[in-house]
């Protein structure tokens, strides 16, 4: 690589004006010394203008030379090797004399791209006074090259696209404790089309349908052949798209591979259950999907549990079906799930489960914290039909019996209430006010 070409990214990077931003709710900290931070998540989910959240975040107490910010899939950048990386910071150093003899905070964007990175950044963080944040798209290859090479020295945080909270602040649009009829028309329309295109943030400031509905597809394409296909050498991609779009319009559903398999025989694939277990696999490690276990009090009972399975944004099921209709009890319960799995990053003991009975009475959601079983959620449009709420409620006091917890919640469409079941308070609150941390109203 050429030091003119890196000097010229350099250069353009530093002097680029920070763009406007959604300000993110993940709060990434930074640990005290010899650690980065790791920023993963999804293609397109706003990682990169989160960086420069953070950029403008050090930028209020730091001097622009002590900021280096390098977008490493730029294809100028394109070949460049781990012996590249130190030129750029000799590079850098060259530009600015005074950033070595001050901690410079260094902005890694997409580091996976870069083939033993990881070296280069612990070295960094055992010889240099810095600050160091790295992205990258990939959960597996991250996790695996950071427990192995980097050894404890990075916290990681997982960035998801838009939550229906920020989706609100990205319209500019504010709901209190008590909205008035207008405000709530207008934050239940924002949240059927939460369900329907979901929260990449290019996705929900588009104004056209028809752009968004092209943007989610193109976007589905790109994580399915980079970050899966060549990022893990798949050869039956026939048989992976139909695994992908079998699991986005079943999303819910209990998945099981030997039942996918049986279809792919019958359509003549040849593909062996361990590979579809691998395909699955690679598609939660791409951040495509979210495999959400049976809960049990053995691991052995949460390892051969049957997965439910759902999109990591809601959009990528509401495409994937190419229905002009969507089945809005489930649209809400993918929403939920994902919803958890966004509080995790900042809650790491969290956990979610599903929870089945022998006969077949289902909770939704078991949400643990460590070895508490802290809530348990039911999601349902409308309790208003017949047999509805013994539906709903008896698997509730059946499994709060069982794991004793009390905190039980339906989240409904737009019916609040406390009710009593069997001995139990059970909590209906409306699914726009659990995402939005409103869930009781005084």
């Amino acid at each position: 690589m050429r030091r003119e070409t890196i000097t010229k990214v350099l250069r353009a990077s530093h002097d680029r004006e920070i763009p406007s931003l959604v300000p993110r709710d993940l709060d990434a900290k930074f640990p005290t010394v010899g650690k980065c931070v790791t920023l993963i998540g999804p293609r397109r989910a706003g990682k990169t203008y989160y960086l420069y959240q953070k950029v403008a975040e050090a930028r209020g107490t730091s001097p622009d030379e002590e900021m280096l910010l390098l977008n490493l899939e730029d294809e100028r950048l394109a070949g460049l090797t781990l012996k590249d990386m130190d030129l750029v910071l000799r590079s850098f150093r060259e530009m600015y004399p005074g950033s070595a003899r001050q901690r410079t905070h260094i902005f890694l964007d997409e580091v996976q791209v870069v083939e033993g990175w990881e070296r280069f950044v612990r070295r960094l963080i055992d010889t240099e006074d810095v600050h160091i944040h790295i992205t990258g798209s990939s959960s597996r290859l991250l996790y695996s090259e950071l427990g192995h090479s980097m050894r404890g020295r990075s916290i990681t945080y997982t960035l998801l696209p838009f939550s229906f909270a920020e989706l609100l602040r990205a319209r500019k649009t504010t709901v209190g404790r008590y909205p008035s009829s207008n405000e709530s028309a207008v934050v239940l329309s924002s949240l059927q089309e939460y369900m329907r295109f979901g929260g990449f943030p290019q996705v929900v400031l588009e104004q056209s349908e028809d752009t968004k509905v092209e943007l989610l597809r193109e976007l589905i394409e790109l994580i399915l052949l980079k970050d899966v296909v060549e990022r893990n050498s798949v050869r039956n991609v026939t048989a992976l798209r139909l695994l992908l779009n079998t699991v986005l319009t079943s999303m819910g559903r209990e998945f099981s591979v030997n039942r996918f398999h049986a279809l792919a025989k019958s359509r003549e694939m040849k593909v062996s259950k361990m590979t579809l277990y691998d395909y699955l696999r690679y598609l939660e490690d791409a951040f495509a999907i979210i495999q959400l276990r049976r809960y049990g009090t053995k691991p052995r009972e949460l390892h051969w549990s049957l997965p439910k399975v759902y999109p990591i944004d809601p959009g990528f099921a509401a495409q994937a079906s190419g229905q002009s209709t969507q089945d809005i009890g489930r649209a809400m319960e993918c929403v939920v799930a994902v919803e958890l799995v966004r509080r995790r990053t900042m809650r790491p003991r969290l956990e979610a489960y599903y929870w089945r009975d022998p006969q077949g009475k289902e909770v939704d959601f078991v949400v643990r914290d460590g070895v508490d079983t802290t809530s348990l959620i039911q999601v349902c449009y409308d309790l208003e039909g017949l047999g509805t709420r013994e539906r709903e409620y008896k698997p509730l006091v059946k499994a709060s019996r069982e794991l004793g917890c009390d905190d039980l919640t339906v989240l409904t469409w737009d019916e609040q209430d406390e009710e009593e079941y069997n001995g139990k308070r059970i909590k209906l609150v409306p699914l726009w006010r659990w995402l939005l941390g409103l869930e009781i109203a005084p």
